[in-house]
């Protein structure tokens, strides 16, 4: 890959990519929450109404379902090229993503998301792309804004401002709860057919071009686990209660492996959490936090 020119990247900063217009069912959402793990226990009619449409407990979004909303997103990254930058897209994964949610998402709809892009810095073995989004509904009404950022390895040292790096600091005792949930061999093939269709999730030969052993899963698909263990144990399993959530990608996850999600409580209405991967005893989602309504 070439590395772009500094020119070419501040020309990049600022661009708003076309609108994408996303139209869901109740299908789709159960799709979604089956891709990222749930329900825990299918006999549970408190689980089941996140996959069950005709549930006892009313049907109900999982709420990171906000993030598909622009997950068309992915055409222009297969395409190797985001607003003049051009690379290999096995090269990208992503690095952070933070969602906040303005009112329960609607269990069908339109939904109309507008993508900018905020930033780019120079990480020296990488370029980071930092966009905001925010969906609305066709009245106009917002329903979630977001912001994640994508990681391209080997296209640093273009001479960017190197950003800063904040730290979420965890708390110096034990967890306050600690979620363990497995994933499934086939958990990335499930959670691709919400739109997130890269290659590097599904193919051992393309994952190996992006140097992992095998497929690993979607940033977002973990993103999800997560959500399900904030909203278990701190929202009574009620999607509707938490107002905001974000993390950091700081090592991938391979399906199948079991994730365990740690989280303190540090106010009425903010948790703190990481999540680790158990076989290797990893951190794999850091910086986290989330707000819930009080």
């Amino acid at each position: 890959m070439t590395v772009p020119s500094l020119e070419v990247v501040n020309n990049a900063i600022g661009t708003e990519q076309e609108p994408i217009t996303y139209t869901y069912t109740e299908r789709d959402v159960s799709l979604y929450a089956l891709g990222i793990g749930a329900p825990a226990d299918w006999l549970d009619q408190d689980e089941l109404r996140y996959v069950y449409e005709m549930s006892n407990e009313g049907f109900k979004v999982i709420p990171s379902f906000g993030v598909i909303f622009s997950g068309r997103q992915i055409n222009a990254i297969l395409s190797g090229n985001i607003a003049g930058i051009e690379f290999n897209p096995m090269m990208l994964v992503h690095g952070e993503q933070y969602l906040e949610l303005k009112r329960p998402l609607p269990t069908s709809g339109t939904v109309i998301s507008t993508p900018k892009i905020v930033n780019i810095f120079d990480k020296g073995s990488g370029l980071l792309m930092v966009t905001d989004v925010t969906s609305r509904t066709e009245d106009g009404d917002v329903l979630c804004v977001g912001r994640s950022s994508m990681f391209i390895r080997g296209l640093g040292g273009f001479g960017g401002e190197r950003g800063t790096s904040e730290k979420v600091e965890i708390p110096d005792r034990e967890p306050d709860v600690v979620h363990e949930e497995n994933t499934l061999d086939i958990q990335a093939l499930i959670y691709r057919l919400s739109g997130d269709r890269n290659p590097l999730h599904a193919d051992p030969q393309m994952a190996a071009v992006g140097n992992f052993d095998k497929p690993i899963l979607h940033g977002l698909s973990s993103y999800g686990f997560a959500t399900r263990a904030v909203v278990k144990h701190f929202c009574d399993n009620d999607g509707d209660k938490l107002e905001s959530i974000g993390v950091r990608f700081s090592k991938h996850v391979f399906p199948g492996d079991t994730l365990v999600t740690e989280m303190w409580k540090t106010s009425d209405t903010d948790i703190v959490f990481q999540m680790k991967s158990k076989v290797r005893d990893v951190v794999v989602l850091s910086n986290a936090t989330a707000t819930v309504k009080g």
